[in-house]
């Protein structure tokens, strides 16, 4: 039931609300009712209703003391404020603190209850809105955790990871109640999306990444995987021609993907399946070419980085050690110390004094 408080210290106005509210027909019930501002704080605060009607012209404290409180403390409360034709300075205050409506005195029942029904319009809609903004963080969640996986079986040329991997979005999907086309639609474009990101990663040119969404695609959340897989799967074959004729290494492709995947957990072992060659020819051509193995490389790149941003007071030193690769704070406040000699919080001390 939507609960309503009636504030206003004439018993008789009152009494009209009470009596021409079309209460139960709208699922609604008077919870409270009070004569003054401060005494409707007080009822507010027990029954928390999600709307209050309330007179202007009070004792004590009147509407606009009690407009400026719900407006601070409760903007999710939907108010209706009534009063005289004269008093048309309280309708400025209604219009400043978002009155769902103004009702003048002697209240019309059929004003009353079209506003009733107003208010439980944009109750349902605000409802709606929360659903579905949770709907849509609960599901950015699951797909970040499915791209975690689709990322390490795709790199790694695992076709039944992958298969896998779509297998459980299926059942995701599947789960999430009252999908609508707009966020199936978002779904199937970041993981298409993400499949472009894999793919220039893996320095394989695949012009179908960029192939626009069909409606055919976006008719239920199987077809929508079904659409997906395919391309994922025709992705991963083409890798593994690439990788299984590529005959000759280019360190210098090497470099500039660990450059650009420095944030990621890059392995001696994840840049031989990469480029198709042992760890051991990999390491040893690296090591000749660059003078320093992979895994220095790599703490190098992270570690310049991660010196570079400290000095941006925007940036907490958490979200530095995420940029730079590491999701362990205290090991990135480690590795930083051992390499520079100095901790993190006392090298971004030191520029801010700068």
């Amino acid at each position: 039931m939507i609960k309503v408080v009636i504030v206003d210290d004439e018993n008789w106005n009152r009494d009209i609300i009470r009596t021409f509210g079309q209460w139960e027909q709208y699922g609604m019930e008077i919870a409270g009712e009070a004569e003054d501002g401060l005494e409707a704080v007080r009822v507010i605060e027990e029954v928390s209703p999600q709307i209050v009607i309330t007179d202007m012209r009070m004792p004590g404290a009147d509407g606009v003391k009690l407009l400026r409180i719900l407006n601070d403390r409760y903007p999710d409360i939907r108010i209706v404020v009534v009063s005289g034709y004269e008093d048309f300075d309280y309708a400025k205050h209604a219009i400043r603190y978002r009155a769902v409506d103004y009702l003048l005195k002697p209240i019309d029942p059929k004003e009353l209850n079209a506003v009733l029904l107003k208010c439980k319009a944009e109750l349902e809609l605000a409802n709606e809105e929360k659903r579905l903004l949770f709907m849509d963080f609960e599901l950015a969640q699951t797909l970040k955790a499915l791209k975690q996986r689709l990322r390490h079986h795709f790199n790694d040329l695992n076709a039944e990871g992958v298969l896998g991997v779509f297998g459980q979005m299926t059942v995701d999907l599947a789960a999430v109640q009252g999908m609508r086309l707009q966020l199936l639609e978002r779904v199937v474009q970041e993981m298409m999306l993400f499949l472009k990101e894999l793919t220039v990663d893996n320095s394989l040119d695949l012009e179908t990444a960029d192939e626009p969404v069909s409606q055919a695609a976006l008719a239920s959340p199987k077809e929508a995987v079904a659409f997906l897989l395919l391309h994922y799967m025709q992705a991963l074959e083409q890798l593994t021609q690439q990788r299984k004729y590529k005959n000759k290494l280019n360190l210098e492709e090497v470099r500039q993907y660990i450059e650009r995947n420095f944030d990621k957990p890059v392995t001696l072992e994840h840049l031989a399946k990469v480029f198709f060659v042992s760890k051991e020819y990999l390491s040893k051509v690296f090591k000749q070419q660059y003078g320093r193995n992979v895994t220095d490389f790599l703490l190098q790149i992270r570690m310049e980085k991660a010196r570079d941003w400290l000095l941006d007071e925007h940036l907490s030193i958490k979200a530095v050690a995420e940029m730079a690769g590491y999701e362990d704070v205290s090991y990135f406040y480690r590795v930083f110390r051992k390499y520079f000699g100095i901790a993190p919080g006392e090298m971004k001390k030191q520029a801010d004094e700068v």
